[in-house]
């Protein structure tokens, strides 16, 4: 997708502190889904953190909630005239993140006799029978899957450093769904060209694009630990309301 994604990342790295952006996303991957645009209005930020992604997920999880809550105050008149045509129930959120390790969500699903069907991943089946699984033991229809296969995360996420096998990604659920993805991003040169190394592309290479080798350039004079996400306005939409499509 094009997207601000390593533009927030400089732009933290030149001490600006949390960058939070509202515009235009374009994605060039196969769109005709029920639940993804060719273009959408993207929300992203990015923010350093002290000690732990963790600070960030909860970030996040405060922004949605704001929304939620927001959403049910201020504009409670269109909500009941779309309810009532497209009937849905208030989401529920917890106070707190309630956050689920990847391999935790796993086994949430095989111990219910679910076979994950996404190998390293989670397919869209599997995210939806976690999500029940998720409400009825937590009681919420928002949450928080972290610790993804480091596999499937781009060369910018940062390994965990108990197991290279897991990275410090995460992505947020809405009733069963994938609204926001995000994770810690790597912050050191030297392991930001280990992954790239790792991922099939030489960071060395003459014909390295421009664009990556000045992102990769910007980190030599220093950046501070950071991690972020970034979500679609329409997805927001879509999920909070319990619509069949996007669209």
């Amino acid at each position: 997708a094009q997207s601000p994604q390593l533009y927030k990342q400089l732009a933290v790295a030149g001490d600006l502190g949390g960058v939070y952006e509202v515009g235009p996303v374009f994605r060039a991957e196969n769109s005709n889904t029920r639940r993804h645009l060719c273009e959408f209005t993207g929300l992203d930020f990015e923010v350093p953190i002290v000690s732990h992604y963790s600070e960030a997920i909860s970030i996040g999880h405060g922004v949605f909630k704001a929304i939620f809550e927001g959403l049910e105050e201020e504009c409670s008149d269109l909500l009941t005239s779309v309810r009532a045509q497209f009937p849905s129930s208030k989401p529920v959120i917890s106070d707190e993140p309630v956050v689920l390790h990847f391999d935790d969500a796993l086994q949430l699903l095989r111990d219910n006799g679910c076979a994950p069907e996404g190998g390293d991943d989670l397919s869209g089946a599997d995210e939806l029978r976690l999500g029940e699984l998720v409400k009825e033991k937590h009681g919420v229809d928002f949450f928080v899957v972290d610790r993804y296969p480091s596999s499937i995360r781009p060369f910018y996420t940062m390994l965990d450093p108990s197991d290279s096998s897991r990275s410090n990604s995460y992505d947020f659920f809405l009733r069963g769904q994938e609204i926001c993805s995000g994770a810690q991003r790597v912050h050191d040169p030297s392991l930001l060209r280990d992954q790239l190394r790792a991922k099939g592309l030489d960071p060395d290479a003459a014909d390295l694009s421009a664009s990556l080798k000045s992102y990769m350039q910007a980190f030599e004079h220093g950046a501070p630990p950071h991690a972020g996400c970034g979500f679609g306005l329409e997805r927001v939409v879509f999920l909070y309301l319990g619509l069949d499509n996007i669209r």
